[in-house]
């Protein structure tokens, strides 16, 4: 069986733009069969998950990116818990 997801419309958003950023909004949503309003709203949509996701990817100061690094190229001697850590995963799991 077939799902049928209703819409219910909640919010509107005027943007004034110039007839030529218009149009070619229009040529694009003809392009792809769509309305200019479905067009419009699915891709400021697109845009705002892209721009949120690029925000929230991990970045590093350049102080950060050396402790980083330093701490990849030269890691501490594991202690005591780790060691506990990996012989209880060997016993367990042994080479699975």
């Amino acid at each position: 069986m077939f799902k049928i997801k209703v819409m219910t419309l909640t919010t509107r958003i005027e943007a004034k733009v110039t007839p030529e950023t218009k149009a070619l909004i229009q040529q694009a949503a003809d392009i792809e069969s769509s309305t200019l309003a479905d067009f419009l709203s699915k891709s400021a949509q697109t845009a705002a998950q892209l721009t949120i996701a690029n925000h929230n990817i991990l970045k590093l100061n350049a102080e950060d990116s050396r402790a980083f690094v330093e701490a990849i190229l030269n890691p501490p001697e594991p202690n005591e818990a780790l060691k506990a850590a990996a012989a209880w995963y060997k016993k367990e799991l042994g080479n699975a």
